[in-house]
């Protein structure tokens, strides 16, 4: 059995952790599990930090059980909020707790016997619960004085807070308590934003329960700029195809700071020690810049989408390094030709202009001011900086016609090597 917490530390992935939790796991098979809010019907890659967490809990011989919160997600947890959230109502929840799970099971093994992982939903033994029962047999083990010591209260006592999130980490706490009762579990684990509602879960055991169970937290990753990890200029980066396509998901890796990377691989990959060791070596004189970025990319995309889906990425990506030709561009849809281009320059006009025939001077100059002016345009195209749909501007007596739409309705414009410009007809 491999050592789960030296696993975590050489990986960057440890930041808290309780007294006797090394001693505990490796005395055998141990349950541990992470809560996951429910609040969109998609995990982010914010979320992928516990993901990969219980994997490697998995992989060092350990059960991972992932609670989705139908029950904390009617409360809303006030950790790290500064200000009350919007309640979810149980339909909305139970959507998005259903696209959860299936992207859980892609990640966790759920059929190898004693550590298979297990999923649970703490909805199940909340919704007899009394709230009398709650208070009389839960809430007189806990003090307010202790509740009120917690950053995620204290940080919230000058602009207030309701009696609903004040409860938040009792709730939890009684997840833990539960859990530790009816599927033996001693150790939960999560971000280190989670600490105190955590340990509040290990103190319920050690009052009500007479027992001894443990905790451990991952540090909250922020990219070198300082800005959410997972968060873009267009928003969160998803773990659905339907909110994030795969393509960007490749992107956003590939994309990596340098001074990001090696801590990124060492936190997502699956690769030994040995193998990222040598990796980050490798990189020291390699002659692609940002080796580390595309191999995990390539990992985790095929991973979290499929390896098909990785093929096809590359092959996007290649097009925005001019590497393609009109017939790849064709080959396109249109959703994969915004994915590509998404973020460049884009002009509309109106498609009649083009099914009339428009010359090449008066598309880039007048109807869009791709070009500053018809002579700068003019210089251009005589010195071959100018491509239409990836081929070669022949002559300033160009004209544009409707064969010209990609999709029936887009025009690739490059002026040079790297600069991109989207025509829209519509």
């Amino acid at each position: 059995m491999k050592n789960f917490i030296e696993e975590l530390k050489w990986r960057g992935m440890l930041q808290d952790v309780i007294p006797g939790t090394e001693e505990m796991l490796l005395q055998g098979t141990t349950s541990g599990y992470i809560g996951f809010d429910p609040t969109a019907d998609s995990l982010g890659v914010g979320n992928l930090v516990q993901v990969m967490t219980l994997m490697h809990f998995q992989r060092c011989g350990h059960k991972p059980v992932a609670l989705v919160g139908g029950a904390t997600g009617m409360v809303g947890d006030p950790s790290g909020k500064s200000q009350e959230r919007n309640l979810l109502d149980e339909e909305t929840l139970q959507r998005n707790l259903n696209g959860q799970r299936k992207q859980l099971e892609k990640f966790l093994d759920f059929n190898c016997g004693e550590n298979s992982a297990e999923i649970v939903n703490n909805y199940d033994w909340f919704k007899d619960f009394s709230f009398l029962d709650f208070i009389r047999d839960i809430g007189k083990h806990i003090t307010v004085n202790y509740m009120l010591k917690k950053d995620s209260v204290q940080n919230r006592l000058d602009s207030g807070m309701s009696f609903t999130e004040f409860s938040y980490q009792l709730v939890q706490g009684y997840d833990f308590y539960y859990l530790y009762h009816h599927k033996n579990c001693k150790l939960q684990m999560g971000g280190s934003d989670q600490w105190g509602n955590i340990v509040t879960g290990t103190e319920l055991i050690r009052r009500k329960g007479q027992g001894s169970a443990f905790a451990l937290t991952t540090p909250l990753i922020k990219k070198a700029d300082g800005t959410k990890f997972g968060k873009t200029e267009s928003g969160n980066i998803w773990l659905d195809r339907n909110k994030t396509s795969p393509y960007k998901f490749y992107q956003f890796w590939l994309n990596a700071d340098d001074k990001d990377v090696r801590s990124y691989l060492r936190i997502f990959s699956l690769k030994s020690r040995e193998e990222i060791e040598a990796l980050e070596k490798e990189q020291e004189t390699a002659t692609d810049p940002r080796m580390l970025q595309r191999i995990l990319a390539e990992e985790l995309t095929e991973r979290v989408h499929s390896k098909a889906d990785l093929e096809k990425s590359i092959e996007l990506s290649k097009i925005l390094f001019g590497k393609s030709t009109k017939d790849d561009l064709l080959q396109l849809e249109e959703h994969e030709l915004l994915d590509v281009f998404d973020g460049v320059p884009v002009y509309h006009v109106d498609k009649s202009i083009i099914e009339q025939g428009i010359n090449i001077l008066d598309l880039l100059a007048v109807s869009t001011q791709i070009q500053a002016s018809k002579g700068e345009a003019r210089r251009n195209i005589q010195g071959n900086a100018l491509h239409l749909n990836m081929e070669k501007i022949s002559a300033d007596t160009l004209t544009i016609t409707s064969n010209d739409l990609l999709n029936g309705k887009f025009i690739l414009v490059r002026k040079g090597k790297k600069d991109y410009f989207l025509v829209v007809a519509e």
